[in-house]
């Protein structure tokens, strides 16, 4: 029996942040849970800006539904939660929203930033069945790993990582971490926002936002937004828009209604990687693209949203959400290659042309009570997804020459549509923050999730239906130190699909949902009069029911396999003058199979999962000054990753890396910013990802360096 166990790093967390303690608790004017209850009625009546104390902090202060439906700080929360706001992002130089996240402490990317999907690896898990991605507390997910939405940070004003089993918050498939992103609200001033830019590669953008009041009850907020980019690889051309839209309608201050419509089209770059050999990049072939020549991707997404919120007294309020999302996906490539040094020749394989279209409808009601110590949220979501997948069935290879010619399509199959599935989710969840005293804080949570799916075959026999039922929990445990620092402790359980529920098939149908189990305990405090801020966090996490082979059948797939990981996360950030900032993360993860037979008989147990860094880090310094001619600020930045497996079996290497970022803007009036950003200025040669099979050796390597210059304007 496998038993919860914690770093060693964490036995002198303790009595450090004991140490801490020899200020008393001030005696506060309201307790945590009057806190909660403050939060969170802000959060539904007009929107209420607030600053935190450390400029580009981590945000401890500030109130988050991203880590808990009850509103608390991330101070008070016992949960980990990373913050970046737009000011952050800004001066970095990062817009797109895969490297913001990729900043975070433990979030390492998986894909190249133009590719179709925003996909992660953290605390030891990977991919969008582990790490997922929602907007405003609304989870976004579709099949096959396509959630390149939102691609960009515009119109966003801020991300929220939790980390860690996130199944009490946002359902099924966040063991190992989901990033929310929170876009802008509408205000009653007026707001006007133009983004224009370029660089390399041919690479250009456009961004606009606008927001005011129409009337006395109504007012709104628009971003649009284009980009495209040549790309640095042979047929790596990408492109992109996005419409968001928000209107807001508050006869009276208790009453808030809002509607929302976006639609974004991407056309992400034709790129699936370059071969390897023992998990290593062949530099002499990084410039080729065994793609077709006519390759195609498209992605369209269309989204809904009606949002009601009612504060029916100082402690009650209720709040619903309906939801409508459309999504559109169509492929034409090759997507795995092998490349044999000796014989001069590349092996092309997963000739793929599909489409597949997904609807879904869903509707969250809310709601919230303070009872005395007590803030009560309890709710009930309910969501409708219809998925539609046709295809060649075109099964083809082709060994050539590297330098051959690798011409058009082969494929004269005509696309037949497979099979359909309907998939009915009712969720329901209650959370209570609960300040014991001043000093005491509890929140506990639970959640169950019940799926019924049906699925059609068009082409043979493969019709079944199934149930999938999910039970999520937290208990965690705060205590103040003092007014600036907290300790926390947390048990969690969430759960995980084996597969995508949307494309689940006749060999995957007995397979139930995946559990996984943390305890992690934290410090988190802000000091030298509010100028700095850090937090620190150890956990464990068990998980089980993975996919395995049979012991006794090396052909039969089974559940019963095991994993799990330990390790500890370090953050900070602290204005050292008024003129230097640091920011800083670093993360060790420890994560092995406990039990994984692969294909053959193959026993990895003990084994490290592939593309799973042991060490990352990010560290920033930036130094504003001021001149008779405006504001100038610089900034400098290294993100490092550690040596990744390509394989299960850790015989596949992919080296670490580190790469250097830098930034320069000037502010000459208030309202207007111009800003070069240059990316891997030492030009290093990295990869992603990568992945090493009998089919497939190639990797997602990192972009080379690249020079960016935009202007901001705002008035």
């Amino acid at each position: 029996m496998n038993h919860f166990t914690l770093p060693a790093a964490l036995i002198g967390l303790v009595p450090a942040a004991l140490a801490m303690a020899a200020e008393p608790v001030a005696q506060p004017t309201q307790t945590s849970a009057t806190r909660a209850a403050s939060a969170v009625t802000a959060a539904q009546l007009p929107t209420v800006h607030v600053t935190d104390t450390a400029e580009g902090g981590l945000g401890l202060s500030l109130p988050t539904v991203s880590g808990s439906r009850t509103g608390l700080a991330t101070l008070d929360l016992p949960a980990s939660l990373a913050h970046v706001d737009e000011q952050t992002w800004q001066e970095r130089g990062d817009s797109r929203m895969a490297d913001i996240i990729a900043r975070t402490v433990g979030m390492t990317p998986l894909s190249a930033t133009s590719y179709s999907s925003l996909s992660f690896s953290t605390r030891g898990f990977t991919g969008t069945n582990s790490v997922g991605i929602a907007e405003d507390g609304v989870r976004l997910g579709v099949a096959s790993s396509t959630t390149p939405y939102p691609a960009n940070s515009w119109g966003y004003e801020r991300v929220e990582v939790l980390r860690g089993p996130a199944s009490i918050v946002y359902g099924s498939g966040t063991v190992g971490a989901t990033a929310n992103v929170v876009r802008k609200q509408p205000t009653r001033e007026t707001v006007r926002e133009v983004l224009v830019g370029a660089g390399s590669h041919g690479s250009a953008k456009l961004g606009l936002g606008m927001g005011g009041a129409l009337s006395d009850t109504l007012s709104y907020r628009v971003d649009a937004y284009g980009h495209y980019t040549n790309g640095e690889h042979d047929m790596s051309r990408a492109s992109g828009s996005k419409l968001m839209s928000t209107l807001r309608w508050q006869p009276t201050a208790a009453l808030r209604v809002e509607l929302l419509a976006d639609i974004s089209d991407e056309k992400p770059a034709r790129y699936f990687g370059t071969p390897t050999v023992n998990g290593a990049i062949v530099p002499e072939l990084l410039g080729r693209n065994f793609n077709t020549d006519d390759s195609d991707i498209r992605i369209k997404d269309k989204r809904l949203r009606a949002r009601a919120q009612y504060q029916i007294n100082d402690q009650w309020s209720v709040s619903n959400e309906l939801y409508h999302f459309k999504a559109d996906r169509y492929w034409r490539n090759i997507e795995a290659y092998s490349y044999n040094p000796a014989a001069q020749t590349i092996t092309r394989g997963d000739y793929i042309e599909l489409t597949h279209d997904l609807e879904q409808t869903g509707n969250r009601l809310e709601s919230k009570l303070k009872a005395g110590a007590h803030q009560l949220v309890v709710g009930w979501e309910v969501s409708r997804a219809n998925f539609g997948y046709a295809s060649s069935g075109f099964d083809y290879s082709t060994t050539r020459p590297v330098g051959a010619a690798y011409h058009g399509w082969d494929n004269t199959s005509a696309m037949i549509p497979r099979f359909t599935t309907a998939a009915t989710t009712h969720d329901f969840y209650a959370e209570d923050a609960w300040a014991l005293s001043d000093r005491w804080l509890l929140l506990a949570g639970i959640r169950r999730d019940l799926t019924d799916f049906d699925r059609k075959d068009l082409i043979g026999s493969g019709t079944f239906d199934k149930s999938l039922g999910g039970t999520a929990w937290r208990l965690g445990l705060t205590h103040k130190l003092n007014a600036q620092t907290s300790l926390y402790g947390q048990v969690s359980q969430g759960h995980d699909p084996v597969t995508n529920i949307l494309t689940l098939n006749l060999a995957n149908r007995n397979y139930k949902l995946t559990t996984a189990r943390q305890i992690e305990v934290g410090l988190k405090q802000q000091f030298a009069q509010g100028q700095g801020e850090w937090t620190a966090a150890a956990y464990r996490i068990e998980k089980k029911d993975i996919i395995t082979r049979d012991p006794n059948n090396s052909q039969l797939s089974v559940q019963g396999g095991k994993q799990h990981s330990q390790g500890l996360e370090l953050s900070a950030v602290m204005r050292v003058s008024p003129s230097w900032r640091l920011e800083g993360n670093y993360a060790f993860v420890d994560a092995k199979y406990d039990q994984l037979i692969e294909a053959g008989g193959a026993d990895r147990s003990g084994n490290r999962p592939s593309n799973v860094a042991r060490n990352t880090a990010n560290l920033w310094a930036h130094y504003t000054t001021h001149s008779s001619i405006g504001r100038w600020q610089a900034s400098l930045g290294a993100r490092a990753v550690g040596s990744r497996f390509a394989d299960n079996a850790n015989t596949a290497l992919s080296g670490g890396y580190t790469v250097w970022d830098a930034a320069l803007s000037w502010r000459p009036q208030a309202g207007s910013t111009y800003r070069l950003s240059v990316r891997n200025l030492t030009d290093k040669l990295y990869t992603y990802s990568a992945v090493s099979s009998a089919k497939a050796a190639q990797a997602y390597p990192g972009e080379g360096r690249r020079v960016d210059l935009t202007a901001e304007f705002t008035f």
